[in-house]
């Protein structure tokens, strides 16, 4: 089978769930093999393992992780041109798309960037599905000119595990100092809350302009609480400053595909609906009955979310003893 190599996004230590749904559709079209940059590639084995790595090229010489995206870059068309790999997958985040555009610079090849699906064409190529217009078109898209390169969407894809042997080898290219010229200086560690990271969270809860300030946001916060889950927003609250825009969820922000995804004051624009429609329950509290949103609901709730969110609040802690 011909190698696909999966740029794995992780923290030093542990593996982004992006990396397990880049893995499990590379098993589709071919081997997939992984590619760490940094150190920490023995700690994250086992998981790019799990997932069915064949191998893991690793890249951790020197300093290679204090220069942003251009080593990555050159790291990945060192191995394209030695490996010739059927394709190249890599996640649509900001980084992962520059990745990208630089790496089809430099091996000459075309790229397509938020993939929300794979198939193989009639000639045994790849073709994409891309999600255009905030989910109102979808278009199918081929790279025709050298290796495929492919940015994925997270949460576009269900991680499903086959374990595999992810045996580790150095990806043995050498980076050069122009790819040096750019160096991060200095790191500051967020500190990390014990809600669910918004794009891996099995539960999400956002809020939208009806929920009418930044103070309100408490009783969005509250409700994630009650149920564990993680905190988002729309384009409209983040926009007018009540919570921060690393929570948007949209077009223009996250994707995320929980189990359950509620809906708090939220009208359904087109671009927020791009974000999160492909959540597998959706449930929507708006004082709106003609808010587009409840054409994605599974249950929806007609009332103001200031009376009901509280109650929803208050019996979820009742049944789970809180």
């Amino acid at each position: 089978m011909a190698e696909i190599l999966v740029l794995a996004e992780h923290d030093g230590e542990m593996v982004k769930k992006v990396t397990s749904e880049l893995l499990t559709l590379a098993r589709r079209f071919g081997e997939p093999a992984a590619v760490w940059i940094g150190p920490g590639s023995e700690a994250g084995r086992e998981r790019l393992a799990e997932f069915g790595a064949a191998k893991v090229y690793v890249a951790d010489g020197g300093d290679i992780q204090d220069y942003p995206v251009a080593p990555i870059a050159e790291v990945l068309a060192g191995l394209v041109a030695r490996q010739s790999p059927a394709a190249v997958f890599l996640a649509a985040t900001p980084e992962g798309k520059e990745v990208a555009g630089r790496l089809a610079v430099k091996a000459g090849s075309g790229v397509i960037t938020d993939a929300v699906g794979l198939a193989a064409g009639d000639d045994g190529g790849l073709v994409a599905e891309q999600s255009i217009f905030g989910g109102a078109i979808i278009v199918q898209s081929r790279v025709r000119t050298g290796t495929p390169i492919i940015a994925v969407r997270p949460n576009s894809v269900a991680a499903e595990p086959a374990p595999a042997a992810a045996e580790i080898e150095p990806a043995g290219v050498e980076v050069t100092d122009a790819a040096r010229a750019v160096k991060v200086t200095e790191r500051v560690t967020a500190e990390r809350g014990e809600r669910p990271e918004l794009t891996e969270a099995a539960i999400v809860v956002s809020g939208g302009r009806g929920v009418g300030n930044a103070e309100n946001f408490a009783l969005i916060e509250k409700l994630a609480d009650s149920l564990g889950a993680a905190v988002g927003a729309s384009r409209a609250a983040t926009d007018a400053g009540w919570y921060p825009h690393q929570f948007q969820v949209g077009q223009t922000g996250k994707t995320v595909s929980p189990q359950l995804y509620l809906a708090v004051g939220i009208s359904g624009a087109i671009q927020h609906r791009a974000g999160m429609q492909t959540a597998k329950t959706i449930m929507v509290i708006n004082k709106d009955p003609e808010a587009p949103i409840f054409e994605l609901a599974d249950f929806g709730v007609v009332g103001d979310l200031f009376q009901v969110v509280p109650q929803l609040t208050g019996e979820i802690e009742r049944r789970s003893g809180n």
